[in-house]
């Protein structure tokens, strides 16, 4: 499982449209951020903060097929990077993001 983290009124659209293209910062890297379970908090943390309405969007990693690749980035960990848009079939679950009062985020249980 990877996840994605997005305003919910863009992933609202991506419904409307049958496919997630990304954000402005996707498009502009040519490719779809997403993060391991274990790598959620701190995306929301650094890319995230003081945010309010975001859903935590759950994907099976195995539905995408060789358009994922696992890239480094922050602290050289491995990341996540689908090249393409992101067909909704392979969408598990969506869980909101709720803010807390200090600008971070109380991040689900979430499956590996």
């Amino acid at each position: 499982m990877i996840y994605k983290i997005t305003p919910a009124s863009a992933w609202r659209e991506a419904e409307r449209q049958g496919v997630y293209r990304g954000s402005a910062d996707d498009i502009r890297d040519g490719f779809i951020h997403f993060s391991t379970a274990s790598q959620v908090a701190e995306t929301a943390r650094k890319h995230f903060f003081g945010q309010i309405g975001l859903f935590l969007v759950a994907v099976d990693a195995d539905a995408l097929g060789d358009a994922l690749r696992w890239e480094p980035s922050r602290n050289n960990e491995l990341f996540p990077h689908l090249y393409g848009e992101l067909d909704l079939g392979a969408v598990m679950e969506i869980h909101g993001l709720r803010a807390r009062s200090d600008g971070g985020h109380d991040v689900p249980e979430l499956k590996p």
